[in-house]
């Protein structure tokens, strides 16, 4: 069993996934006694009888996630008797930098402050001796400040990107790939493509170019002692220095463009668009091959990838054309692409298609119809506590900036709208739907393990209307080889479409996804499964052995690569 899951218990788990166990309104901090009189006396931190604020409007805010001296350094600055304006002051704070208001921080500018025990660098106080020519050191540069907020967007998104479970180092290099302003959930797919590729060994810092606008008002000294200070900074999150990964093959390719809208070489019920493509001749189908892939890949990935498979060209597809949920992905195959048909019924493609029952508490300013890529992790029930108290305590509609906090948040979790001021992330039975499995398809697992191996499985329905070229090809059925199996995304898409599978040889390391597949075969096919765990031991003898068995294999299929490769792990995937 791979390292990667965790316990089929959900007791460690349970406050932050039971839904039900999220706060109720009356949790909510309580802001009636914004003009109460404080202690008679000066207290600890200085506050006069009539500044202290009260207890309760302080303890309600840490409740909503802000530190305590964020809170207490904001009310100072612009007092407590304005609620919204002191969230939306706390909010600037958080957007700035969970650090800024502990140290000299002001709506005016802000200068994120490491707090590593032992890192004794100083973003406000230059030392001048170490500055090229003996200049005095301007701390209100505006250069330096861009170039202070821009670490500090950095260092959020990281922090972001490891709650979310990624590693630190590869969270770097992803916003290093694609830029500091990308979407997390952009962030995310290059951390998965990266660790697909086993794209994990470090390069030369000179082999890229990794400079930006706010680098070039800097001078050299300085930018040295800021990347310096920014390095110590994050190894708060046990990670490494900045640094750039070599792509897989060792070279220095252009990533390959991907098509907007990515729409495959066609859609269903989508006429106006003629596409042919020639396949080299070695290539022509049968047997016929799959692959799947992340499509915002580091650069060279793509590349390699075709190199081995005859040169063909990936198909990009983002599922959010074909169902209610965003997941870009390519696929380089040798299937005709002539004659496809969707899965019917057709899936919904909105959030309110799909869950109509959302649409009553759907505040106007949450503008989404579509979620975005479903993930491996849910968000925590403090989380949601967090939102529910923002919202309670602000107008209706709230300030823009609680709103920008409130769906920065709900994009990054797909979360939706379950009552007033209140959300919660999607049901696994729910994310079985919107990626095309059978209801209870993962149940009898852990809750944990069940968004994890949903997380890393095909889109069904997208699945299907690629392979569905294959039925009337097939009629008495298909032997298929299945590589990173997961969770049987491949096969639920052929059993839909009404292919009978004669024989399927599954290699899966996941003790887990094994399971699901085999309740899944057992209650569905009459075909024969053979289970192998490690990709290592499928080797040629193996595989003419089961050639000389069957009769060969219609159809290779290589499951997602946000899984666990069979022989490997997250961070080094020997064997593919």
């Amino acid at each position: 069993m791979s390292q990667d899951w965790t316990s089929d218990n959900d007791d460690s788990d349970k406050f932050e996934w039971e839904s039900d166990g999220e706060a109720e309104p009356s949790s909510a901090p309580a802001f009636r006694n914004l003009d109460a009189a404080g202690p008679s006396t000066l207290d600890s931190n200085g506050w006069a009888n009539e500044e202290a604020p009260p207890t309760s409007l302080v303890e309600g805010y840490v409740l909503m996630g802000f530190p305590k001296e964020m809170v207490l350094k904001g009310i100072k600055e612009i007092g407590h008797s304005d609620a919204n304006a002191l969230l939306e002051l706390l909010l600037t704070y958080k957007t700035l930098g969970d650090d800024a208001a502990a140290g000299n921080c002001s709506t005016s500018g802000c200068f994120p402050q490491s707090v590593e025990d032992d890192d004794d660098f100083d973003f406000e106080n230059w030392d001048g001796d170490n500055d090229a020519d003996g200049r005095e050191p301007n701390p209100d540069s505006s250069g330096d400040e861009d170039f202070l907020r821009e670490m500090s967007e950095k260092d959020n998104k990281i922090k972001s990107l490891v709650d979310m479970g990624f590693p630190e180092d590869e969270a770097n290099m992803a916003i290093t790939r694609c830029g500091v302003d990308a979407a997390l959930t952009v962030l995310a797919d290059s951390v998965y493509a990266s660790q697909a590729a086993g794209d994990c060994h470090y390069g030369n810092l000179s082999d890229y170019e990794v400079t930006g606008s706010c680098f070039d008002s800097l001078g050299g000294r300085k930018r040295a002692r800021l990347m310096e200070g920014s390095k110590k900074k994050r190894k708060r999150y046990g990670g490494a220095a900045q640094g750039n990964r070599r792509p897989l093959d060792g070279s220095h390719e252009e990533p390959m463009p991907l098509p907007n809208p990515m729409v495959g070489f066609n859609l269903p019920n989508d006429r106006l668009r003629s596409v042919t493509r020639r396949l080299p001749q070695q290539a022509i189908g049968p047997p016929f091959f799959y692959y799947e892939n992340v499509a915002l890949a580091p650069k060279g990935v793509w590349a390699t990838i075709s190199r081995f498979l005859y040169d063909i060209e990936p198909e990009f597809v983002d599922s959010k054309h074909l169902c209610a949920a965003a997941r870009k992905r390519g696929y380089i195959h040798n299937l005709p692409i002539e004659n496809r048909f969707p899965l019917l019924p057709l899936p919904p493609k909105t959030i309110f298609e799909a869950f109509p029952h959302y649409k009553k508490w759907w505040p106007s300013w949450d503008p989404r119809r579509q979620l975005n890529c479903l993930q491996t992790s849910m968000s925590s029930a403090k989380l949601t506590e967090r939102i529910q108290c923002a919202l309670a305590s602000s107008g209706n509609p709230p300030p823009k900036s609680v709103q920008k906090y409130v769906m920065d948040e709900c994009r990054k979790w797909n979360l939706v709208w379950v009552g007033k001021n209140k959300v919660a992330h999607l049901e696994p039975d729910e994310v079985e739907y919107l990626l095309g499995f059978p209801r209870d398809h993962t149940r009898g697992v852990g809750k944990t393990e069940r968004f994890k191996s949903l997380g890393n499985s095909f889109q069904v329905d997208t699945v299907a209307y690629h392979l569905s070229v294959l039925k009337d090809m097939y009629p008495n059925g298909v032997n298929v080889l299945s590589l990173f199996t997961g969770i049987g995304g491949g096969e639920v898409a052929l059993h839909r479409l009404g292919i009978h599978m004669r024989t399927v040889v599954s290699v899966e390391i996941g003790e887990v996804n094994r399971r699901i597949l085999r309740g899944w075969w057992d209650q569905t096919q009459t075909g024969t499964l053979i289970e192998i765990a490690d990709v290592k031991s499928l080797t040629d003898d193996r595989i003419a052995t089961f050639v000389r068995r069957f009769g060969g294999f219609d159809l290779v299929i290589g499951g997602s690569p946000c899984n666990n490769l069979a022989g490997s792990n997250r961070h080094h995937r020997d064997g593919l």
